[in-house]
């Protein structure tokens, strides 16, 4: 029972100045982050720095069975706290003592600890779970696929909901060990390296480690039989790649692209910095779905990637992701910009490199080939809504405004720009206003205006305004016009740079299943 304490008025006043703030009154944590497209997704009230995820999984069944222990620490004094999860629980404990816990929503795991929990507290959840992830529908829809010899996990903004409890927004990023045990015969593709694989029984477990933050959504799983190549960089990491050994006439092509993402991350290197991880891959599972996903050391591509032949812009697009979207997370997911404009960019780069168009003219024939009527136009890549998230002005109007950037402060301060950005927001995250405010403080130039014209107008940027910026055909006739004294023609009709189609085939690939 709850004791009422009274005291004289005075009295009660120098009481409560003494009262520290850590002795602030325990409440339960928020069932969200607070992010503006998904209220939801996330939780308050603690920070996970570890994963440790020990599983099992019958593919003829798919029951998934599963042990999570989560070390955190907690923000907040905290009376109850949530994790995203949608299988079934049987068990959770908080520092060793059985918990009280209850489902609610459509993925909320409520814990309620014995006693309530300090700030600064730091804490080890235990939870024991099972259930048929394909079956469970969030928004309609499962982010756990089954394949014809076992099942995958890769989507965004949310996949972990399936398969572990999570504080699932990039926002919290932690490390990971996941442990998972399969029938003999099968494999498995998880984050960062294998560290070690044994059998007994009749099941074989794997044991993967990735020892940097990752954000949930980025943590992936596939189980079925691969075909696997292993190498090393010259700068000793580990590269290992994986293909379903059913995807048929796909799998050559799948082959010639992601086989070469030790080269691709080498030469990105060179643009963006050191790459951030201690592994490299890729991998390519026979599902039906055409998306392709940055999945932090090994990003997840569907084999129809490669249904008309090699295309390494979509590995590049991919790899680029390692800096721009799994090293610097989003800060919230409308600015997905932070992620999706400067991949496509590292397209446009690779294009540039390959001689089959410059990223000027890449920007060009965005701008000059869509028509202002338009529904491209329509959608602001800076907020695009959750609706509009993964549309391609977020990718193409995305790389359009780093081009007028790279225009406007030069080639020398741009690159320092991309570099720096991933250098003082190591493993952290980032919003556009964020990098506006860095690319204006590493140029010393006020840029809003042009960020503005190209993240944030609802409509197409006339020609005079895309002028100013270097944007569009309409600016290299202007200085001639001029010059000459005679009117500024209509721009002749644009030409196709030759890796157009390569690069939009990669970005059709971006409509998640979410």
């Amino acid at each position: 029972m709850r004791h009422r304490l009274i005291v004289p008025a005075a009295a009660a006043a120098s009481l409560l100045l003494a009262i520290p703030a850590s002795a602030a009154e325990p409440t339960p944590g928020a069932p969200g982050v607070g992010d503006s497209y998904y209220p939801t997704a996330g939780n308050g009230g603690y920070h996970v720095s570890h994963y440790d995820l020990r599983l099992k999984y019958q593919p003829q069944t798919d029951k998934l069975e599963g042990t999570a222990t989560l070390t955190a620490t907690t923000t907040q004094a905290l009376s109850r706290f949530n994790l995203d999860f949608a299988l079934d629980v049987s068990e959770v404990t908080v520092n060793g003592k059985p918990t009280f816990f209850a489902k609610s929503g459509d993925h909320e795991l409520e814990i309620t600890p014995s006693a309530p929990l300090p700030e600064g507290k730091q804490i080890t959840v235990v939870v024991r779970y099972s259930g048929t992830p394909s079956q469970v529908k969030i928004g309609g829809y499962s982010a756990w696929q089954r394949t014809p010899d076992g099942a995958v996990v890769a989507n965004e903004p949310e996949s972990a909901a399936w398969w572990f409890p999570s504080n699932d927004h990039p926002r919290d990023k932690a490390t990971y060990d996941i442990s998972i045990a399969v029938p003999d015969g099968l494999q498995t593709v998880s984050n960062g390296e294998l560290k070690s694989q044994s059998s007994k029984l009749g099941w074989t477990r794997y044991n993967w480690r990735a020892t940097k933050p990752q954000a949930s959504y980025l943590t992936t799983l596939a189980i079925g039989k691969f075909d696997i190549t292993t190498d090393k960089t010259a700068d000793g990491l580990p590269v290992l790649n994986a293909y379903s050994k059913d995807l048929g006439d796909n799998l050559a092509s799948a082959k010639a692209s992601v086989e070469r993402s030790a080269e691709i991350i080498e030469w990105e290197s060179k643009i963006f910095g050191p790459y951030p991880f201690n592994a490299i891959g890729g991998y390519v599972p026979n599902v039906k779905t055409g998306y392709a996903l940055e999945t932090q050391t090994r990003p997840y591509y569907s084999p129809s990637g490669f249904a008309n032949g090699a295309n390494t812009s979509l590995v590049v697009h991919e790899l680029a992701h390692q800096w721009f979207g799994d090293n610097v997370s989003v800060k919230n997911w409308r600015d997905i910009w932070v992620n999706e404009g400067f991949a496509t960019y590292a397209q446009w780069l690779w294009s540039d490199k390959e001689g089959e168009g410059t990223t000027q003219e890449l920007a060009d024939y965005t701008y000059d080939g869509i028509p202002a009527d338009n529904a491209f136009w329509k959608v602001k890549p800076g907020d695009p809504g959750a609706e509009n998230q993964f549309h391609g002005a977020v990718y193409q109007r995305g790389a359009v405004a780093l081009q007028a950037l790279r225009n406007r402060v030069g080639d020398k301060t741009f690159f320092a720009i991309l570099k720096g950005w991933q250098t003082d927001n190591k493993f952290g995250n980032g919003s556009v206003q964020d990098f506006v405010a860095y690319a204006e403080k590493v140029s010393g130039k006020q840029l809003k205006s042009l960020f503005d014209t190209w993240l944030f107008t609802d409509s197409k940027p006339s020609a005079a305004v895309a002028a100013k910026d270097g944007i569009g055909k309409a600016a290299k006739a202007a200085p001639k016009a001029a010059k000459s004294g005679k009117a500024l023609a209509a721009p002749a009709k644009p030409v196709e740079p030759k890796s157009w189609k390569k690069i939009q085939a990669a970005q059709d690939g971006h409509g998640h299943q979410h």
